[in-house]
Parts: C-alpha cells; structure tokens; sequence
C-alpha cells in the first residue's frame, strides 16, 4: 500500500497507510463516535468540507450497499480510519467501501491511532487538517494546510442545495404538503414525511417566499446541511418571512440555528461539535431523555432557564444535550415554529426521536383547525 501522512494545522502528525484514492485533501478535522452508519455518514452533505475521523476502529466490514445513500454522492472532504475492513460480509452488500471511495476520488488514510487523534481533538478543539498520499512532506503539507479556509465563516449550503426542485410523495393517502428549503438535505427526512402521508417539494436555497407559496405548503421545512449558520442571511431573512405569515415551521440541525438567528439569537462554534449517534438529549416538555444522533460543529446561543421575548412571541429552549448543557431545541410558544438540533430522522441512529416527525404534523393540525 502507498505510505500516506496527515497533518493537523497545529503541526500534530500521523502516518499511515492510503485508503481510497490517491492524491492530496483538506477540510475540518472533526471525529464521529457511531459504530454503523459509515455509508450514512459519508453520503450525508453536513459533512461537505470535513475530514471525518471515525472512532470506532473497524469500519468497511458490511462494505457499501445502494439503498443507504443519504444523497448521490459522497460528501466528506476525507475520510480517517483505523482498520479497514480487507473484506465485506453482509447479504445487502454491492460492493467494498474502499473501492466506492476510489471511485469518487475520496482520499483517506487508514492504519493510524484514531483513538490518539480524536483525544488529540477533543483537547485542542476541531481544527484544519491535510491527508496526503503524494507527498508525505509534513512540512510542506502543513503549510497547505494553513493556508486552506477555515469552517467558521464558511457558506456551503448553495453547495450542496439541489440546483432544481424535485417533489418526494407522500405514502398512502396524502394529508399534508411541505416545502423544504434544501441547504444539506438528507434523503430520510422526506422519507419520515411520506410515512405520515407528507408530500415534501424540496426546492433549492436560493428560493424565495414566492417559490415556497407557489407549492401550496400547509408547513415549511428547513432542512440540516453543513457551513457557518452566521453567514446564512437568505435562509434567516426566509425564515422571519414564513413566521409573520404564520405558516407552520420545523428546522433541524442547520436548520434550527437559521430559525434560532430568524428569532434573534446569536450562533457560535462548538470546541469539536457533537458527532454520533449516541448523544443524550432531554426534551424539557416532557422529562423523557433521548439517545439521539448528531451532526453539528455550531450551536444556537439561548438561555436555558428563561422565556425569552423575541419579535414573534414568547420562546423557550425544548431541549438539551446532557453532556454539556448545549441547546439542542427551541420551541416558540406565539407561533408555529420549533426546531431541533440533532437528527430524528436517524440515519444511521437510534429512533427515539422520531415522534419529533409526529409533533410536526400535529402542530400543521392545530394550525389548520385555527383557519
């Protein structure tokens, strides 16, 4: 196997072995904590930019499959593991995840501590990093590395927004039509929907109120997807829009901290984010605690402990991550609106956020019986 260095901005280094294709690669160095998933994981658009290092040691051993795509393609800027798998074994497998990153030009490195690189993180905070497999020069790869953009600041969602509006139909008796605003989708999110009878238009960044109306939505969606939420000014702008209308909205991940800056609280970068699907949340509503799956390096800046007043009404924050008080939810008490942080639609994940897809339709319901 080809030899292969990574570099972490701060000059930490790790040799290793080239896993996937061959060549040079930067992004955000941030680590994940799932042990399945990995096919998830790398399809999934808030990854765009970022170099994911997984901590689970094995990965590639049920190889990659055609149904468990979050979006078309593969995402991550670069990918980190222990030890590959040398073989896939499982009935749903198509193919080897090596070969699928080859196929789409992902450069890794395999055979290095990432127990040792992810503490190294954890200390330290997310930061930039390199992957090469053609020039094991750390000097002159760390270099590069400095010079590659940062995540803070960075607007990706047009990015990774689908360019043309494609509809996802509900299953069975349709009840409810939603327009998602796509800055990072992930493919179960419609899926959830249709199985409460949703048909979701999903429609690109860019669209206007305008767009959104023209479907007809009974509730709007925003979607989760990579990037700076303080640099999403459109999406905020849309979001202020869709509540003075009074039309019913959900935001996850990326989605909640738009809708958390269209309520007027700040948004700042997490030390090394919440990355897994592992992570406790308590719904303040109900006392119930959630194992829940994350994807998000910022976070919406709001007190815990207090209703706020905000342009539209009373707002409370719903939920919180138990390891470290994080908001992970916000719910406005004077119009139809919360959101969540994390992933209910739980791809790869546990399902004990999915009743989240069910407040969403119920919320569309009050609003209905209010017209």
């Amino acid at each position: 196997m080809s030899k292969a260095i990574l570099v972490l901005e701060d000059g930490r280094t790790f040799t290793g072995e080239a896993f996937g294709a061959i060549g040079e690669t930067f992004g955000e160095a941030v680590f994940t904590t799932g042990m399945t998933g990995y096919q998830e994981t790398l399809t999934d658009p808030s990854f765009h930019r970022q170099v994911v290092v997984q901590t689970a040691p094995h990965i590639g051993n049920t190889g990659v499959n055609d149904e468990d795509d979050e979006s078309d393609r593969i995402w991550v800027a670069g990918y980190v593991v222990r030890d590959p798998s040398r073989e896939a074994s499982n009935w749903r497998s198509t193919g080897e995840l090596e070969d699928r990153l080859k196929r789409e030009g992902v450069v890794g490195i395999a055979g290095i501590d990432t127990r040792a690189l992810t503490r190294h993180l954890r200390e330290r905070g997310a930061m930039r990093v390199g992957i090469s497999s053609v020039d094991t020069d750390h000097l002159a790869l760390l270099a590069k590395v400095r010079q590659s953009p940062e995540m803070a600041g960075a607007d990706l969602s047009a990015e990774v927004s689908t360019p043309t509006a494609y509809t996802v139909e509900a299953v069975g008796d349709k009840r409810y039509t939603v327009a998602a605003l796509d800055l990072g989708i992930k493919r179960n999110v419609a899926r959830r929907l249709a199985a409460r009878g949703v048909t979701t238009h999903i429609m690109p960044v860019s669209s206007t109120l305008d767009d959104l109306l023209a479907v007809n939505p009974d509730a709007v969606f925003f979607s989760p997807g990579p990037g700076d939420p303080a640099t999403a000014d459109h999406p905020v702008a849309l979001a202020r829009e869709v509540m003075r209308r009074g039309i019913p909205l959900f935001g996850i991940c990326f989605g909640s901290q738009i809708l958390g800056r269209a309520l007027g609280f700040g948004t700042y970068k997490l030390g090394y984010g919440h990355r897994g699907i592992n992570q406790p949340v308590m719904d303040r509503t109900t006392g119930k605690v959630e194992v829940t799956s994350h994807n998000h390096g910022f976070a919406v800046d709001a007190p815990l402990d207090m209703v706020v007043d905000t342009d539209f009404g009373r707002v409370e924050v719903s939920h919180v991550c138990l390891n470290d008080n994080v908001v992970e939810g916000l719910r406005a008490l004077d119009v139809p609106a919360f959101t969540v942080q994390y992933h209910p639609e739980a791809a790869a994940g546990t399902h004990d956020a999915d009743y989240l897809f069910d407040r969403f339709v119920e919320l569309v319901e009050f609003a209905e019986g209010k017209r």
